[in-house]
This record gives C-alpha cells, structure tokens and sequence, in this order.
C-alpha cells in the first residue's frame, strides 16, 4: 500500500512537471523559464539546490557518525555558498543575462577558456545527480522490501525526474520543485515531532548528542586538524560558486532584487532547516541504538529509512517517503538540465555556430537524455556514499573555475593569459597531488586552488589589458541576438 501510495506521488509530480512544460516556447524558456519567477519560487528553488539526498540520508549518516564536524562542507560550507552568490556574484552575473556560466567564460575571456571550463562544470555533476539517483534506487529498494533492486529502483527513478525534465525544463523544474518544498517541509517537521516525542523530547535528544560530543563543530588547536577543516569548508564554500544550476535559478528570476534575496535567503533556509535531519537521524540513536549500530557497519544511509518503516505509524510513513521523494526529485531535475545546458550550449554550440533555436533546444533535450543514462550507469557502479559523492563534486571547479570567474568579475587586470594560466596550474596541480601524492593534511583541491590564484596574478600582471570586462550595465539588448551570433 506504501509502495502505491508513493508511485501515485510520482505521477502528479510527472504531471505537474508537464503542465509546466506547456510554457516552454523556446530554448530561454527552457533554460531560464523566461526569467519570469517571483521570490518564492526562486527561494524554493535554491533551497532545493542543496536539500536533496545527501541532506536527508547522507549528511545526517554522517552526524551519527563524526558529529558536526563531519558536516563542516555540508550544510555549512553549503549555505555560505549560496550566500555568497547571492550577495557578491548574483547581482553583476543577473545584469549580464547570459544563459550560462560558459557564456561569461567567452565573453569575459575567450573561446578556449569557455570550452575548457564548461567541460570541468559537466563532469562535476557526475558525482552530484549520481548521487540523487542512487538515492531514488535506495527509497523503491527499502520500500519494496528487496522486490524492487537499489539498481532497478535507480532506473525508475532517473526515468521519472527524466520525464518531465526533458520536456519543461526550467519551467517544469520551478513548478514541481515548489510543491515538492511544501511536502518537505512539513512532512519532515512532522516525521521529527513525532520521532522526538517518541525519543523522550527535544531538550533531551539534544543533551545526548551535546554528551556525546555530537554538536562539536569547531576543528582542535591541532594544525593538521585545523587545516583538515578549512579544506573541507572552502571545498563547497567556494568550488560549488561556478556551478550553472545556482547560476541557473538566480538567473530565471524576475529582476535583480529576487535574484539577489531570493537566493541569499534560500541559503539561510536551507542551514537551518538541514537541522530537521540530523535531530531525526539522532532520535534514531536513542530509539533503538542497536539498529544504528548495525546499520552503520552495513549502510548507514538507510538509517532513517529503517527507523520511520519499524517505529512510525503508516500516515507518517507515507508522509516521509513522500517528503524524501520530493527532496530528491527537486534536487535532481536541476542538477541533470544544468549541464545538460551547459554541454549544449557551450560545448556543442561551439562547434556547430549557425544553430537555429529549435535546433538548438533539440539538441540540449538529446544531452538531457544522454547524460540522464551516463549518470545513472555511474550511480549503478560507484560504491561510493551519497555524501561522498555530492563533497567530491567540487574538487574540479575550486581547482579550475573559481578563480576565472572571481577575477573575471571583480578584477580589472584578469585577462586571457591569466585565466589559462589559472585552470592549467590549478587544474595540474590538483590531478597531480590527487594521483601521486599520499594522502596528507592538505586537501588536493586547495593546491589547485592556490596555484590557479598564482597563475591568474601573474598572467593578470605580465599579460595584455583584457577588452571585454564585464560591468554593471552590461548591454542588456545583446542578450535578444545571444542565439542568432556568436
């Protein structure tokens, strides 16, 4: 009965997202839903950015396990990151109304820096939409009990956020993912209340984590501590900046004011709200401590499965997995159409300049499902977790696209040369340090992001004057002919 109740979610969620699909008239439509929504929907939307499954199943396996300090890159590092964009990126990026992040890499720079960062910002969503589809085979193989396998579950899954994707886009995931926020949140306030109320309350499920030593976040007086930390922090912090699905939601706002607020506050909505799972995930500890000792040895990620499927009754059942559901659906529909985007239109795009806009939106549907396929053949193969997928995502854009971009907005001596020199050392020195240096106190990816500063400053220093900076009145009227030159 659970199972069905569930499978019809799935399908008003596949036709609210084709009812939106229905407003999709051309490829900016698809891409930025006309930059025509309001603030809610905008806050949904970057609140949706990052509360997918590593919040709900893998961050909060990650609490019972290392406490707070296994959480520094997520949710921390996470909401900084979306306020960041906000408050610094979101308002000159907004003016500019580009289509993507590659685009600015070709305006700002040139051709080359466009083709060789755009290529870095698909490959990081590998590991992140991955992610979300393992976590879709994990729901329909812990409710089926074993019928349905986590690998067909996958399937299933990928199959149904590719639906109505492929054909709304933007519009469609606007639309679905504000319901799905609805559903989340209340139905994990709810699933909490109980859980707490049923683990002795919440002053007492909180003076057991703070024994336990769970609430410590900040890293010990220790160097190789302290650094540890700082790493894993400016990982998300930073690396996850030059990611088009963020740039994408403050992009279809309404206007400058919704891009700059509604992703700001999406941001503080989502540190704070990422709490919700980790005190469900505790109550778990308390309710039965033998249940998450075993399942820590075997896969700590089903540890809130399993206490809402043994403890909660059936309306909250169906309340969680309907909330976990919307959480993944609304998180994995952006993170497949961005660089699906992005491949499309500054890879592809590239190589093929006299693209009609029909043509064009024909061909970003055709990645949409290619890369829908790639992702999900990844998710069936990886052993690795939801949490360590989503952390490693970002090693390539902290080492190669965060500096290009940061100096290219806010630097007026970041030129050509720099911008190579910054993605060849910082890309180099990152793969080196990943593959031949042993594992030590210093992250890979900070070595790359250090050395890709380097090589920005030195080529900003000894290279020729940049002609295309970007400024706060960028020329609005160029985006109407972005898709008849190039």
């Amino acid at each position: 009965m659970l199972l069905w109740l569930v499978v019809a979610y799935l399908l008003v969620s596949i036709v609210i997202g084709l009812i939106a699909a229905t407003r999709v008239h051309n490829t900016r439509d698809y891409i930025t839903a006309g930059r025509n929504l309001p603030m809610f929907v905008v806050l949904a939307m970057v609140f949706a950015t990052w509360f997918g499954a590593e919040t709900v199943l893998g961050i909060s396996a990650t609490f019972l396990e290392e406490g707070f300090r296994g959480l520094i890159s997520d949710p921390l590092g996470a909401a900084v990151c979306l306020v960041l964009f906000g408050l610094i990126f979101a308002r000159p990026l907004y003016r500019m109304n580009l289509l993507t992040l590659g685009d600015f890499f070709r305006q700002r720079y040139n051709r080359s820096t466009e083709l060789i960062l755009s290529i870095c910002i698909v490959l990081s969503y590998l590991g992140w939409v991955a992610a979300q589809i393992t976590a879709l085979g994990l729901v329909f193989n812990v409710l089926s009990q074993d019928v349905v396998s986590t690998n067909e579950g996958m399937l299933i899954g990928a199959g149904v956020v590719l639906l109505y994707t492929l054909f709304g886009g933007m519009w469609s995931v606007a639309m679905t993912t504000f319901v799905q926020m609805i559903v989340i949140v209340l139905g994990l306030i709810y699933v909490t209340w109980l859980a707490g109320d049923m683990a002795g309350g919440f002053s007492s499920v909180v003076g057991q984590a703070a024994a336990e030593g769970k609430l410590e976040f900040l890293p010990t007086l220790d160097a190789a501590d302290m650094i540890g930390w700082v790493a894993a922090f400016l990982t998300m912090a930073l690396g996850s900046i030059p990611q088009q699905d963020v740039f994408q939601r403050v992009n279809s706002s309404r206007n400058e004011r919704v891009a700059v607020w509604g992703t700001t506050l999406g941001g503080v909505s989502y540190f704070f709200f990422a709490a919700v799972p980790l005190f469900l995930a505790y109550t778990a500890q308390v309710i039965d401590p033998a249940m998450v000792e075993r399942l820590i040895g075997e896969d700590s990620q089903l540890i809130l499965p399993t206490l809402i499927i043994q403890y909660m009754p059936f309306a909250a059942q169906v309340i969680f997995f309907g909330a976990l559901l919307s959480v993944i659906m609304s998180t994995a529909s952006g993170t497949l159409l961005a660089p699906s985007v992005t491949f499309s239109e500054n890879v592809l795009k590239g190589f093929f300049p006299g693209m009609s806009d029909r043509q064009f939106l024909l061909s970003t549907r055709i990645t949409v499902v290619v890369f829908t396929v790639l992702v999900t053949l990844y998710a069936t193969s990886t052993e690795s977790s939801i949490h360590q997928m989503v952390e490693n995502a970002y090693r390539v854009t902290l080492a190669g696209a965060f500096v290009p971009l940061a100096a290219g907005l806010f630097w007026k001596r970041a030129n050509n040369l720099g911008a190579a020199l910054a993605i060849a050392l910082g890309l180099s020195t990152w793969i080196l340090f990943e593959l031949f240096v042993p594992e030590g106190d210093i992250e890979p990816q900070l070595f790359g992001l250090a050395a890709s500063a380097l090589g920005m400053v030195i080529g900003g220093l000894v290279g020729a004057p940049a002609h295309h900076r970007p400024h706060a009145g960028h020329h609005r009227a160029a985006a109407a002919t972005h898709h008849t030159s190039r």
